[in-house]
């Protein structure tokens, strides 16, 4: 029995020995090679930098234009706006923007407010507060605009334009007007268009003949 319980011994410290000796050598600090790697551009992939030059790339067969797939969108975009500006002397994509309706639902008196700051802020200099073409750059024929900016509320032309157009000529300005895509989001300019719609429907319900509201009793 005594034998026996030394030999149990021996073996156990063989072992130990044995394990302790391989997790020494699997912890070294020797550059060991990995193997045959099945799949490299997993584990190593190209290193890409966003404003590096890639003019080389085609040289390396690799295809890169630094475009998104034609359809996409982006994470976290929201309510996309297929349309592209049209070219110079071509409306192909302001007519098509006719067919094009507001994806918001009606502003809520919160959301009516937030919109009317917006439009004060970066709509109101040309086209007036009260939205009639009168705002501080033309200021009755008195400011530094030789021209009146668009009267919302006041020409038939502009009140029957469609909201589609609207938001093109917001997208990618129209005639002197500017693009005003980098300052108002895609949210903010359909937001914009609901508060011009329900002031022109104001105006036109408030321009309306009243109704006699008194009857003829006949005899």
């Amino acid at each position: 029995m005594h034998n026996l319980n030394l030999n149990m011994m021996k073996k156990l410290l063989i072992i130990s020995f044995l394990t302790a000796g391989i997790i020494l050598e699997s912890c070294g600090g020797i550059k060991r090679n990995p193997g045959t790697v099945y799949m490299p551009d997993m584990g190593y992939s190209r290193a890409y930098e966003t404003y590096a030059d890639h003019s080389n790339l085609d040289k390396l067969g690799i295809f890169y234009n630094n475009m998104p797939v034609a359809g996409t969108i982006a994470r976290g975009e929201e309510m996309p706006f297929l349309l592209t500006k049209d070219v110079q002397g071509d409306t192909t994509n302001y007519v098509a923007a006719k067919l094009i309706t507001n994806p918001l639902p009606p502003l809520d008196s919160l959301d009516m407010k937030e919109t009317e700051r917006l439009f004060l802020v970066n709509c109101a200099i040309c086209h007036g507060a009260a939205l009639d073409g009168n705002g501080p750059l033309y200021k009755d024929g008195n400011g530094p605009f030789p021209a009146k900016p668009a009267n919302f509320v006041g020409d038939p032309k502009i009140i029957a334009m469609p909201e589609g157009q609207m938001f093109y000529s917001v997208t990618y300005g129209k005639n002197l007007m500017g693009s005003y895509a980098s300052q108002l989001s895609r949210k903010q300019r359909w937001m914009i268009i609901h508060y011009i719609k329900s002031k022109q429907a104001e105006a036109e319900a408030s321009a309306a003949p009243a109704k006699d509201s008194t009857t003829t009793v006949k005899k």
